[in-house]
């Protein structure tokens, strides 16, 4: 009875023995080794893969190869009526982001029925890179798309999107892939927000304001830089109407 007993206590000192090693070791290597996941840094930010099935944050590349490859197919004609642009759709190489997949969110977009084709006045149809087009949609990376809006004499410090004179409409794809923070919704309505603000300068529409504290934030306000105590919303319509705010100083 009393050797039983012995061999268990030298067995329970052997496993706190054990314990206490692993532990060392988990110290010494910068993360206490937990039951409930990983420590602060997540193992993609480590350059270890991530196990399948487990959420990862995008990686954001400040620069990209400064080539762009366009999406390669055509589109449907989004919109019930009014005069059609066609569109092009392109990604600059190296960011991560396959043109096709960026080109079926923005087709998603311009084609929403709260989206600019609401009116009734006009309608989208994507159109493959090799075609001629009345405008372009480019994915840049923050210093690419800085070069590309200061041809306009636009500052953007590598953060905002913008529209060149040129027909080009430029997406920063930091703000593509993380939003901007305090936004107060969901990425994908940030997205949203940033195609349909810059296509609606490409449709002449200049920036408005926020109407009023707790009211929703009208497609041409400046999301990007705040929302000036309006509540973020993606659209150039609400409940089938033009939705607008008062316009803002054009200097």
């Amino acid at each position: 009875m009393r050797r039983k007993r012995w061999r268990g206590e030298l067995s329970l000192v052997l496993l706190l023995l054990l314990a206490a090693v692993v532990a060392a070791y988990g110290y010494h290597r910068g993360a206490l080794l937990l039951p409930f996941g990983p420590g602060p840094e997540a193992p993609e930010a480590a350059g270890i893969p991530a196990p399948a099935g487990a959420p990862t944050r995008p990686a954001v590349r400040a620069s990209g190869t400064g080539q762009f490859e366009f999406a390669s197919v055509d589109g449907p004609v989004a919109g019930t009526g009014g005069s059609v642009l066609d569109y092009r759709v392109a990604v600059e190489d190296g960011l991560g982001v396959p043109a096709a997949q960026f080109s079926a969110i923005v087709e998603a977009i311009l084609s929403d029925p709260r989206s600019w084709t609401a009116g009734g006045t006009i309608r989208f149809h994507r159109v493959a890179g090799d075609e001629p087009s009345d405008f372009t949609i480019y994915l840049a990376s923050p210093v690419l798309s800085e070069q590309m809006c200061r041809e306009d004499g636009l500052h953007t410090e590598q953060f905002t999107n913008c529209r060149l004179s040129d027909d080009r409409v430029v997406i920063n794809s930091a703000r593509w892939l993380t939003g901007v923070p305090d936004y107060g919704a969901p990425l994908a309505e940030y997205r949203a927000y940033a195609i349909n603000h810059e296509v609606g300068h490409e449709l002449g529409h200049q920036h408005e304001l926020c109407p009023g504290p707790g009211l929703p934030a009208p497609v041409m306000q400046q999301q990007t830089l705040g929302l000036d105590g309006c509540v973020a919303y993606a659209w150039p319509y609400r409940n089938g109407v033009r939705y607008t705010g008062p316009p803002a100083d054009p200097r």
